[in-house]
């Protein structure tokens, strides 16, 4: 008899095949990173914890900033990953909805295109605010579902996820969901990899155009394929 596996158990063994047959590709590169610490703009020595940190990416670039890194991810194959990109950074097997961590332990907490995927949200943001100081700032990056891709291709043609518990939810609702939580949104924009690439074509044109640190796409916030939020907690 085959024991049905919980959806937890389903994410997780998802994303050791992903992490397994695809590596490092499987996410943008770790200098894609940069701007979740560029808008977080972190002290040195103060402490960030990474949830659901995967390979570690981000924690390998915010060595650059003298914060001391720790990580959580259920995927053992990421993280033995992530320890041989970043051997500094401490690294736990945990759930995002049972962080092995005291209370007020953090100065920053990330969580980054991961959100979507856990299938107790308000649990685990719960936990990422208990263990978070009360000066805390947060860094979260999520999934649109008001795009073209995501409606047609995603809900219209069902080519969801549900192995990897592939969600999305609009600017609205995100905002929403963070509100129940107690948080208060600080700054809300574009992701800001898409816009990089787009910048780096025009250059090779030879239009070479003048953009800020924080680029702004073509089209409205809420048409953008993800949102990078910045919040606080009450």
């Amino acid at each position: 008899m085959i024991e049905d596996r919980s959806p937890a158990d389903s994410v997780h063994a998802w994303f050791d095949r992903t992490y397994l047959s695809r590596g490092h590709r499987y996410l943008r590169p770790p200098h894609a990173y940069r701007i979740f610490l560029e808008l977080l703009a972190p002290r040195k020595r103060e402490t960030l914890l990474d949830v659901a940190c995967g390979p570690a990416h981000l924690l390998h670039e915010a060595g650059a900033y003298g914060l001391v890194t720790t990580g959580i991810d259920f995927s053992t194959v990421a993280l033995e990953m992530g320890r041989r990109l970043t051997p500094d950074a401490d690294l736990h097997r945990a759930d995002a909805a049972a962080l092995p961590f005291p209370n007020d332990t953090f100065d920053y907490v990330t969580c980054i295109g991961a959100l979507e995927r856990m299938p107790d949200l308000a649990r685990a943001l719960s936990e990422q605010v208990r263990v978070a100081k009360s000066s805390a700032r947060f860094c979260f990056l999520v999934r649109n579902a008001r795009t073209l891709t995501w409606q047609l291709l995603m809900e219209g043609l069902g080519l969801k996820n549900k192995s990897g518990h592939q969600g999305a939810a609009t600017l609205s609702e995100w905002i929403l969901r963070f509100e129940r939580a107690g948080f208060t949104v600080q700054r809300v924009v574009a992701d800001q990899w898409p816009l990089m690439w787009r910048e780096r074509c025009l250059r090779r044109l030879g239009l070479a155009p003048t953009f800020t640190r924080e680029r702004r796409g073509w089209l409205p916030l809420t048409y953008a394929r993800e949102f990078i939020f910045i919040l606080s907690h009450d």
